[in-house]
């Protein structure tokens, strides 16, 4: 019996990466997975992996940062599944590489809208459905890049650590209604988003220095993330309310430092 049987869930951005994870996951655990992701076409690849595996799965195709399209998946969720008990809001952009005073004001409008005011809608238009049944969970992406400085560009750093706070306040805000939110904040993970990264560190000849400077010493992969997801999801984690948990090899419990080879 798998730890979200018979729970309803929707995950945002689940065309790729950790969102794609979370979805096949979260359905092998026994919950129904309405998958949300602005790319039609990926989104319903990820509803024909779960279907092939034997879970139920939804496809729709939503901007998470438009408030009525918000409001759509929440209220397809519940059509189709009689109700809604959790949400990985795991949607986002990076909004590239650009320094912080060449980037535009359009830049970081963008970025905030999708990844911080996407996860607020998440919340907005699933909290009350959850707090109506006096249970649910609502799990963020975040990053390390919210937490420390120097692991992704300006707008995406902003965005993730308002994120963050998002959850905190929520949490708060949402306190005595038996909805917890939480983050998850993963470090250097292959993903769709990621793969300028990889793939130029493979053409120099260099993936092996990726994620080194980590205690790990390597990068994570989305299936990583989608575990920590599922387990601030499930009844696990029934005493762990407004937190931020880094999935990131260690990277943002330590500061830089020059490996000494081992002997």
């Amino acid at each position: 019996m798998g730890v979200l049987t018979g729970r309803r869930a929707i995950v945002t951005g689940a065309g790729s990466g950790i969102g794609r994870a979370s979805a096949l996951l979260f359905a092998s655990e026994g919950a129904a997975v309405l998958a949300v992701d602005r790319d039609e076409q990926a989104v319903g690849e990820t509803r024909a992996q779960v279907v092939a595996a034997g879970g139920r799965a939804e496809a729709m195709a939503a901007d998470v940062g438009e408030e009525a399209q918000a409001a759509a998946y929440v209220q397809r969720a519940v059509d189709a599944f009689g109700g809604l008990d959790v949400v990985h809001a795991n949607a986002g952009v990076s909004g590239g590489l650009t320094p912080l005073l060449e980037a535009t004001a359009e830049l970081w409008a963008e970025v905030l809208r999708v990844n911080l005011i996407g996860a607020f809608l998440a919340i907005r238009h699933a909290a009350p459905h959850m707090a109506a049944q006096g249970r649910g969970a609502i799990v963020c992406t975040a990053s390390v890049a919210g937490l420390r400085a120097n692991a992704a560009g300006a707008a995406y750093s902003a965005s993730k650590a308002g994120v963050i706070s998002l959850v905190q306040t929520a949490a708060a805000a949402l306190a005595g209604t038996g909805v917890r939110v939480n983050a998850v904040c993963p470090g250097l993970i292959e993903t769709g988003m990621t793969r300028p990264l990889f793939d130029a560190a493979r053409a120099r000849g260099s993936e092996g220095r990726i994620g080194q400077l980590n205690p790990s010493g390597r990068h994570g992969m989305p299936n990583e993330i989608a575990a920590a997801a599922l387990f601030l999801a499930s009844d696990a984690a029934s005493y762990v309310n407004g937190q931020a948990l880094a999935v990131d090899g260690g990277l943002s419990a330590m500061l830089p430092f020059s490996r000494a080879p081992h002997r």
